[in-house]
């Protein structure tokens, strides 16, 4: 099964998901350098801090706490360094600590002596040059986990579909990589199975023919900033984490023609979806 993430600072958000099955608690601090390679488009800016962290752990018994700090950096005049945010996090209960936005092997290294041991670390692999120097990447010990964050990777490509990842192989050809080196990984987001030009039931089974280990459970899966009553923020995660995991025991003996013809009607949709966006329509 999937280890499902879900972005919050919200302790009473938090512990909804919890019940519903959600596996990690997503604390997102990542702000340096966000606003301006995503400017103008409609994504999740969260700038959580340290005090969520504190208290999403003290909000959560079965869940981890997955946060992800920001890039690697020195001190700046208001904000402090990659090295003081790492003993912060950790000392705040982070099980898990991500890397975004990184390029090279160095910041990597840096990022694994920093956490030293202390928590569980996870790669967000989203730039270009990040997957041109992967093998290398891949060779450095104390990495647990390694995500393929969409959104940006896409936009390194100059592609208009983050999906289009999945339809031109670079997600399939980096999951082949992290699975010979023998690493956890997954990729991107989905909602919840059944609406929207690309349901999120073709992507789970792609997840699951890669070999894929987690997801995030995006904005559109249960936006808190839209569905305001408790009870409702509940049915929507009871509901929605339920039919993801039947879609996933739906996968489960499933032959190879099986997700083979799940693949082309993915490509046929994303490339669909693709050509719309680029027509501007």
């Amino acid at each position: 099964m999937l280890k499902l993430m879900y972005i919050t600072n919200r302790p009473d958000v938090a512990r909804i998901a919890e019940s519903a099955g959600v596996d990690r608690i997503f604390v997102d601090m990542e702000f340096i350098g966000k606003d301006e390679r995503q400017k103008g488009l409609d994504t999740v800016k969260s700038h959580h801090t340290v005090q969520d962290v504190a208290a999403i752990r003290a909000s959560v018994t079965k869940a981890e706490v997955l946060v992800r700090v920001n890039p690697i950096h020195d001190a700046l005049p208001d904000y402090m360094s990659s090295g003081d945010e790492i003993d912060a996090v950790i000392e705040a209960g982070a099980d898990i600590l991500m890397l975004p936005y990184f390029k090279t092997v160095e910041e990597v290294r840096t990022f694994v002596h920093l956490v030293n041991g202390r928590a569980r670390t996870m790669l967000l692999l989203e730039t270009p040059e990040a997957a041109k120097r992967v093998d290398e990447i891949l060779t450095v010990p104390g990495i647990d986990e390694i995500h393929i964050g969409l959104n940006d990777l896409s936009l390194g490509y100059g592609l208009p579909f983050m999906f289009q990842l999945l339809e031109d192989g670079t997600v399939e050809g980096l999951c082949r990589k992290f699975c010979k080196a023998d690493i956890l990984y997954g990729f991107g987001g989905i909602a919840a199975p059944g609406g929207g030009e690309l349901p999120a039931e073709y992507i789970i089974r792609e997840h699951y023919r890669l070999g894929s280990g987690c997801v995030i459970l995006s904005r559109s899966f249960c936006d808190t900033a839209k569905v305001t009553d408790l009870d409702a923020i509940r049915d929507t995660f009871n509901r929605g984490v339920a039919e993801i995991r039947a879609v996933e025991r739906e996968c489960e003996g499933q032959s190879e023609d099986f997700f083979a013809d799940n693949r082309r009607e993915l490509c046929r949709r994303v490339q669909l979806i693709s050509e719309r966006i680029a027509a501007g329509k």
